[in-house]
């Protein structure tokens, strides 16, 4: 599975992005999507992530109610619409795909390369 990220770039605190993940190389369909980031100076963290079935998402505590994970299955795509961001917001954020997700401790076993969010303050 090879997936693509984009929508990455500048944005004021308060302001929106859009990022896309685009599969290619496997079922899109059967797999559990997610999005993480990482930080300069931190480790990886979770955001969130979305089952193959389209319904259920997770998103930790920090992002509920401003970002939103979604997929097209037409276009085997996952997005992550963030909107009132947040100068801590800012990371490289990486897409994510396995055909299991195992909750808090979930490590994928496929990724994309990252896309660089920068949030203004």
């Amino acid at each position: 599975v090879q997936l693509q990220a984009s929508g990455g770039g500048l944005v004021q605190a308060g302001g929106s992005l859009r990022l896309s993940c685009a599969a290619s190389g496997g079922t899109f369909s059967s797999y559990q999507m997610g999005w993480f980031r990482q930080a300069p100076g931190k480790e990886r963290e979770f955001v969130a992530a979305i089952r193959s079935s389209g319904v259920i998402t997770y998103y930790t505590d920090s992002v509920k109610g401003r970002f939103t994970i979604s997929r097209d299955k037409a276009k085997n795509t996952v997005y992550l619409q963030m909107n009132s961001l947040k100068p801590e917001d800012a990371a490289v954020y990486y897409c994510a795909a396995d055909s299991t997700y195992t909750g808090s401790n979930w490590s994928p076993r496929y990724w994309g390369q990252g896309t660089l969010v920068t949030v203004s303050s």
